[in-house]
């Protein structure tokens, strides 16, 4: 039988044939195996692309307990993980020591980061990862970054608001994304492990300085340019201003697309100190997975304060969650 391959399993294979790291190879591996068409035809190559993908993952695994571990294998903690890129002297670092309680290094020479520094940020109730990553230059990243990107929640773009070359940044680091299959257009199947435009948040830094409101406009009509269908959206942000921080932690959490739910045991009140995360459009049925692995079989039923139309309301297992929701699990 002819395996009767698609464009997008080709397009695939064609980026693992050019991917340049071990983290590349995985990622087009997994999308390899996603996309290519599942009959008798091609058993046979499902069951290579599966050794392939294996022996790639022990390799990882393996190098992950040596001294020469992948400085860019960075485990996810918190409520999501969101990566900083951006050219040299941009402010990445900055911004991340200014969020975080991270050891960055802050200096006015290029490429002062030369490997990945990680801090969680506070919001609210929850914590963030940050990843400040070493800067690119055009057309060119350090080897092992794009796996990083492409396992991110969230891509801050980061563009200097000081420098008139801000929109080459912002344009150099989504064309960078577009050449390593990182990021897809709108009109573009959606495929493992790729980002959108609404995976992409762009900061300009420095919006304190001469000139900064005026650059911000023409990255706006950039946005737009770039990403027509649906642009990414745009913030300006200075360390010298709180509330500009204060801003960007708000729209990183929103754009991050995950909820926050409580749990209480039936009589007493809610357990307020530690938030359960589900991604937007979570059900009852994901937060008892959530809670313990025993739940799902034996959940009866639950109550939901919040976004139940009255306190306490009994809902349905596949009951669609929302930020803030506290829930009784009935088992």
């Amino acid at each position: 039988m002819p395996a009767n391959l698609t464009p997008q399993y080709l397009a695939a294979e064609e980026r693992y044939r050019q991917a340049r790291d071990k983290a590349e190879k995985i990622a087009a591996l997994e999308e390899m195996l996603a996309v290519i068409p599942k009959h008798k035809g091609t058993d046979h190559l499902q069951a290579d692309l599966r050794r392939r993908l294996a022996k790639l993952r022990q390799m990882e695994e393996g190098k992950a307990g040596s001294k020469s571990a992948d400085p860019f294998h960075i485990p996810k903690e918190g409520a999501g993980q969101v990566v900083l890129l951006g050219y040299p002297n941009t402010g990445k670092s900055a911004l991340v020591g200014a969020l975080t309680r991270a050891k960055v290094n802050v200096a006015d020479y290029p490429f002062a980061t030369s490997l990945p520094v990680t801090g969680m940020m506070s919001y609210q109730d929850i914590m963030i990862q940050l990843v400040d990553l070493p800067p690119v230059i055009p057309g060119e990243m350090p080897r092992g970054m794009a796996g990083t990107l492409r396992l991110a929640d969230l891509i801050l773009i980061i563009v200097d608001g000081s420098s008139d070359s801000c929109l080459e940044q912002l344009a150099g680091c989504h064309e960078l994304l577009q050449q390593r299959g990182i990021l897809i257009t709108a009109e573009e199947e959606l495929r493992p492990h790729v980002k959108t435009a609404r995976d992409l948040l762009a900061v300009m830094t420095k919006s304190d300085l001469p000139g900064a409101e005026t650059r911000l406009e023409f990255l706006l009509e950039l946005g737009k340019e770039l990403s027509p269908a649906g642009g990414w959206e745009t913030l300006a942000v200075s360390v010298n201003k709180p509330e500009s921080l204060e801003v960007l932690r708000e729209r990183i959490f929103a754009n991050l697309r995950v909820i926050r739910v409580y749990t209480k045991v039936p009589g007493k009140e809610a357990d307020m100190s530690k938030p359960f995360i589900l991604k937007d459009g979570g059900t009852v049925l994901d937060l008892a997975e959530l809670v313990h692995r025993d739940f799902p079989g034996k959940l009866k039923r639950a109550r939901v304060w919040g976004s139940a139309k009255f306190p306490g309301q009994p809902v349905e297992r596949d009951y669609r969650l929302a930020d803030g929701d506290i829930v009784e699990l009935l088992v």
